[in-house]
């Protein structure tokens, strides 16, 4: 099995949060978290832990804000249901880590820093990079740096434990060897349709389908 240590986060998008709340409630017997707002990106989450170190995000359109001036991040203004969209994983140094994917023939992207406030009034800030190419259909997962701010899933009440992350494309190999000099030589990626799924578990023992 796989190690999901370096799993930071798991990105659940739909085009109605209110409704992505429900569900998250229905299925785990708790609810998500009011997480903020993305001022200018028209995306405000809720979100719901995992573990001290790993937590799902539920993201869709804020309606207290403006359209933005382009589309919404993560294809949300063409979905029309929930969608396990992508993943990210947590890395100590986000430009070494662009550069080991950069050796394994894969863009890593552009890092940039991003910022948002919590209903607390605490700030947090982050540096992310999203692999390049629309063909990587979220199955490459995008890197994050939190730095110096607080993790999001310390303050989260953890419900679920993390089972199993299934990744499948076409151009397997050229993925695994990317994750895996990210993440440790236990991940595989499966030859196939594009495609990324996970499992979670509450304490009863109930699976999740992410």
């Amino acid at each position: 099995m796989a190690d999901f240590s370096a799993v930071d986060h798991f990105v659940v998008a739909g085009p109605d949060l209110a409704a992505l709340g429900e569900w998250w409630a229905d299925a785990v017997g708790t609810d998500a978290v009011e997480g903020g707002a993305h001022t200018g990106l028209g995306t405000r989450n809720l979100l719901a832990g995992i573990d001290s170190n790993t937590y799902v995000e539920l993201i869709g359109p804020d309606p207290d804000q403006p359209d933005p001036s382009g589309p919404r991040p993560f294809g949300i203004d063409d979905l029309t249901d929930r969608r396990l969209v992508t993943f990210a994983l947590a890395v100590p140094d986000l430009d070494a880590a662009c550069a080991a994917v950069s050796a394994s023939g894969i863009d890593p992207g552009e890092p940039f820093g991003m910022e948002r406030t919590r209903p607390d009034g605490v700030r947090l800030q982050w540096r992310l990079a999203f692999p390049s190419g629309p063909e990587l259909a979220g199955v490459m997962p995008f890197l994050i740096e939190w730095g110096t701010s607080a993790h999001p899933a310390v303050d989260l009440p953890s419900q679920t434990r993390l089972t199993q992350v299934s990744l499948q494309h076409p151009d397997a190999a050229r993925i695994e060897t990317a994750v895996r000099a990210l993440a440790g030589d236990t991940w595989h990626v499966a030859h196939g349709p594009a495609n990324v799924s996970a499992s979670l578990e509450t304490p009863e023992g109930r699976p999740i389908a992410l």
